[in-house]
């Protein structure tokens, strides 16, 4: 862990020649931290005072400080709106950290919990749950969820330690995918065959309409425990993304980051899509737009994305209530309306890497 403080003269030869920009910007991330805040408690006010009823922003601010059980708009605030504003900023915050923490171990700038197959795991087992189990509980499709979530990226790992020349960006991109699709197809299978096709229909969307405090009770433990656990290893991130000898050279315990790592990712994205479903994209798109603002330092790359991802999904949900109103837009469209553009662009960049 010492040995962190050599990064910077190791890279910095690295960077003179590239291009790059510094390794870290604490400065630009204090900006991003502070605006980002403002900018989700502006989302968050909107979030609250639109919808199918609009709602004056002085009715929100009484509401949360000054709550009238006797009035309609403040039971609305309170059990309708209120948890979905949280709900849409925990799975954000989730979903980016993931996807930051998995392109940090495997210094692959296509990974993101989509494209690796952990979301498509978690519906492939939430599937599995509704067809065997039925009536299993909230807490049980949550297990369930990051069983699956293991299980999907377990297995796009090992299709791609097996293929010939062994890892590459594009390749661990390209197994994700077909593993993803090959789940995704298994799911819908399943889901018509049992029977159980409307109850999937909420996670093959993704969405964060009707969220109820409950949810929130149980996606806020688990997120807890995963940022807890990224928090601890940001540090040893930060030098696994330089290269993994690099990283055994300055004594860094590999294995051991990595598997904490993985549990991070499991618990984090398996409570998101038990959640809120398949809303893909904010994994892949906000850690770039982090690396890019403050460097390569996961101390402030990981909260600089929590904050910017749970900016991005509720403003997003935001704009799927907009789009079509007064019927909703399923928000993993809109987040794929930026979200693929932005995998091609990325795609072509490291086409070298196939």
């Amino acid at each position: 862990m010492g040995s962190y403080r050599n990064i910077r003269h190791i890279n910095s030869g690295d960077e003179q020649d590239n291009g790059q920009r510094p390794v870290s910007r604490p400065l630009g991330a204090v900006f991003v931290l502070a605006a980002g805040m403002m900018l989700l408690l502006f989302g968050a006010a909107l979030s609250i005072a639109l919808g199918a009823a609009d709602i004056k922003l002085g009715t929100v601010w009484d509401a949360l400080f000054h709550f009238n059980e006797k009035m309609t708009t403040h039971q609305i605030i309170q059990e309708l709106r209120l948890p979905r504003t949280v709900s849409a900023a925990l799975v954000g915050a989730c979903l980016a950290v993931s996807g930051a923490i998995m392109q940090g171990m495997t210094r692959n700038p296509l990974a993101s919990p989509e494209i690796m197959s952990v979301t498509q795991g978690s519906t492939f087992a939430i599937a599995i749950a509704f067809a065997f189990f039925p009536g299993i509980s909230s807490i049980g499709l949550m297990i369930w969820s990051f069983a699956g979530a293991g299980f999907g990226a377990a297995i796009v790992f090992a299709v791609g330690m097996f293929s010939r020349g062994g890892l590459s960006p594009v390749k661990l991109a390209l197994a994700g995918t077909a593993v993803g699709t090959f789940l995704s197809a298994i799911s819908s299978s399943i889901a018509i065959h049992f029977d159980v096709a409307r109850d999937m229909s909420f996670w093959y969307a993704g969405g964060i309409a009707g969220m109820k405090w409950l949810s929130i009770q149980l996606l806020l433990p688990a997120a807890a425990l995963g940022m807890t656990l990224v928090f601890f290893i940001a540090r040893s991130i930060t030098v696994l993304s330089l290269g993994e000898e690099l990283a055994k050279g300055l004594g860094q315990y590999t294995k051991t980051v990595k598997t904490i790592g993985i549990i991070s990712v499991v618990l984090l994205t398996g409570a998101a899509v038990s959640a809120a479903g398949a809303i893909g994209f904010i994994g892949l798109i906000i850690p770039h737009i982090t690396r890019f603002l403050v460097g390569v330092d996961y101390r402030w790359i990981i909260p600089c994305s929590a904050v910017l991802g749970a900016v991005l999904l509720i403003y997003a949900d935001i704009a799927a209530r907009m789009i079509n109103p007064p019927f909703e837009t399923p928000v993993g469209a809109v987040t794929a309306l930026v979200g693929v553009p932005f995998f091609l662009y990325l795609a072509r960049r490291e086409r070298r890497g196939l």
